[in-house]
């Protein structure tokens, strides 16, 4: 999502730890800025005093570095710890510690880093130092050419996880976890976004942030109609994994339509042995209780837990193991019922995203189909008797996919995170890092071969972006030389193809995006195979990670040869979605300059049925 120019700055709030401070009288000083005092201790350990009366310490990060520990002291007691990689040799950006709540008291910054030097003269020389400032405003307008122009980021710093969606009163809620002091994983606090469309979205501060217990992982919201928690009729309450030594799992509400989140003072309400996180929670009416699934992450299992009033859990089944994809570990897992198409039957859907192990390499969702009835999940098996592996996308940059709850007209409503552990970390943008994928709705669907599938289609609300019809064409018969079709210039070319292929048996149809620079993302779809393929390798930048040059292959379900396609071309991003979300490929690209001309040609004889270009229009100017 570009982010409006107008659109405030987050507010931060941070987590607790302790530590002493020393008497500044004993200690040699250096001003690193108006209001800034520098005091040295010794190679690894510097006070920054903050004497002036701004709104924000403007702390200078490089992404090279390793974290340092900042002990924040206020009038001489811890307030919170946070993680930054301040900078030694250059400062690639600067992130914002919020002062506000800190006025009339003194703040000082205990800092530990872990880089080694010889004496206290040479740690004094890093970059850092000297580049701490104070300031009453912190600039994010957006300096990447590659943030999305109509998908979801973070107004700044490092995002992964979708977690906590609800829809409520009109507003849809996205948490994420997100690092506000880095575009690196760290510090993992709740962010906190709204849209009334899921494609326009206003940035509020941090939802849940750390405390004594850890930092705040993946989890879930809910809308308590009948107080059952206690706290409050019609409140979000929010469960999530708090992240330490251990992962258990806390409560927290809010009474204000997720303006404020207070935690519960009984937190954890579950704990384990063993590793488990990312607790989703749904009500289940023909039983009148709340259900959780849970990623016993290292044991490949979904753990199956039930409630009375959201507090106190008794767990009831257990779900996986030696089925299903089991690489990695097992994460974000999503449990709901959709009605199958043509029918007038239901079925269970439990979403298991896993790290690694995805089909590509890496991270992905699988998903299984199956029964519940409201302790167990039976999964569907085929004809052989076997538990068959099912990939929601195939593409390498969907992860993490939940739903939000509490969706209008009974729809299940999903978003991932446009991005894979390979090398999130690593993806050419500074400013922030990660998007979230296009809106989409679920339904489940019958193939040929009997078994039940989840098709994922672009919500209506991705409709309202379309801007002029730049290119259409009828029907047209496809050749080995390459049919050539301009693509929309404006805002970096981003557009909607939507085209319908019908090659003859036996032949392919290629579609291939390029540049002048000569980056090209290829589609084929090979009708003998009964696959489409994305090939990214020559895409434009790909050589951050040995991981990120790949060809990823989606089967097409279905009998007959046609393929119906809306390709979403975003400045970072390819959607591809065929026949109505059976098949969905998303990936990440990064071209030199945007895509300028769309080429078709076909392997023996094919057709084109029809083509339509659309300029989109950013979603933050709709």
């Amino acid at each position: 999502m570009k982010i409006p120019i107008s659109m405030k700055m987050t507010i931060l709030r941070g987590l607790t730890l302790g530590a002493v401070l020393l008497p500044a009288a004993s200690l040699a000083a250096d001003s690193a800025a108006p209001g800034v005092t520098v005091n040295h201790l010794g190679v690894n350990n510097t006070l920054v005093r903050v004497e002036g009366d701004s709104r924000y310490l403007l702390m200078p990060v490089q992404e090279a570095n390793e974290d340092a520990r900042i002990n924040v002291l206020v009038d001489g007691k811890l307030d919170r710890t946070i993680f930054v990689r301040l900078a030694k040799s250059k400062v690639d950006y600067q992130v914002p510690l919020d002062l506000e709540k800190y006025k009339g008291h003194k703040v000082v910054l205990n800092i530990l880093t872990s880089q080694d030097r010889s004496s206290v003269r040479e740690a004094s020389n890093d970059a850092c130092w000297q580049n701490f400032a104070l300031a009453d405003t912190f600039d994010t307008v957006n300096r990447e050419k590659y943030r999305p122009a109509f998908h979801h980021t973070p107004l700044y710093g490092w995002m992964n996880d979708p977690n906590g969606m609800v829809w409520k009163d009109g507003v849809w809620h996205l948490f994420y976890q997100w690092n506000p002091f880095g575009s690196k994983w760290q510090n993992m606090t709740w962010g906190h976004s709204t849209s009334r469309d899921l494609l326009s979205w206003e940035h509020h501060p941090a939802a849940i942030e750390p405390d004594g217990l850890g930092t705040v992982f993946s989890g879930s919201s809910v809308i308590d109609r009948n107080n059952t928690a206690g706290m409050g009729e019609n409140a979000i309450v929010s469960l999530y994994t708090s992240a330490d030594a251990s992962q258990i799992q806390s409560l927290a509400y809010s009474t204000d339509n997720g303006v404020t989140f207070h935690k519960y003072a009984g937190n954890p309400v579950i704990t384990l042995d063993s590793e488990a996180r990312d607790p989703n929670m749904f009500w289940h009416e023909p039983t009148g209780q709340w259900v959780l699934a849970l990623a016993h992450a290292l044991e490949h299992e979904m753990l199956i837990y039930t409630s009375p009033d959201l507090k106190n859990w008794t767990l009831r089944s257990a779900f996986g193991k030696g089925l299903g994809a089991q690489d990695g570990v097992w994460e974000c897992p999503d449990l709901f019922e959709l009605p199958v198409e043509g029918t007038d039957r239901k079925k269970w859907v439990l979403l298991c995203n896993l790290n690694p192990g995805g089909p590509f390499g890496g991270s992905a969702t699988q998903y299984f189909t199956g029964d519940f009835d409201g302790a167990t999940f039976t999964p569907d098996r085929d004809s052989e008797g076997n538990v068959p592996v099912k990939w929601m996308d195939f593409g390498k940059d969907h992860y993490a996919t939940v739903s939000f709850s509490d969706a209008p007209d009974g729809r299940r409503t999903v978003l991932g995170w446009m991005s894979n552990w390979q090398y999130a970390a690593e993806v050419p943008t500074m400013q922030f890092r990660s998007a979230n994928t296009l809106p989409r709705d679920l339904s489940l669907f019958t193939a040929p071969d009997g078994q039940i599938y989840l098709a994922s289609a672009p919500s209506p609300e991705v409709d309202t972006l379309r801007g002029r019809l730049v290119r259409s064409a009828g029907k047209t018969s496809l050749s080995e030389r390459p049919r050539e079709y301009r693509l929309p210039q404006a805002n970096d070319g981003i557009c909607e193809i939507v085209a319908e292929l019908a090659p003859k048996a036996g032949s392919a149809v290629t579609m291939t995006l390029s540049n002048v620079q000569g980056n090209k993302v290829v589609l084929t779809y090979d009708e003998k195979a009964r696959t489409l393929s994305f090939d990214r390798r020559e895409s434009g930048i790909t050589d951050f990670s040995q991981d990120f040059p790949a060809v990823t292959v989606a089967p097409v379900i279905g009998s007959d040869a046609k393929l119906s396609l809306r390709i979403f071309v975003d400045r970072s991003s390819i959607e591809v979605f065929g026949n109505d979300g059976r098949l969905v490929m998303t990936n990440l690209v990064f071209p030199e300059s945007p895509y300028t001309t769309l080429s078709v040609s076909s392997a023996g004889k094919a057709a084109m049925q029809s083509l339509a270009i659309y300029s989109l229009t950013p979603a933050a100017s709709r």
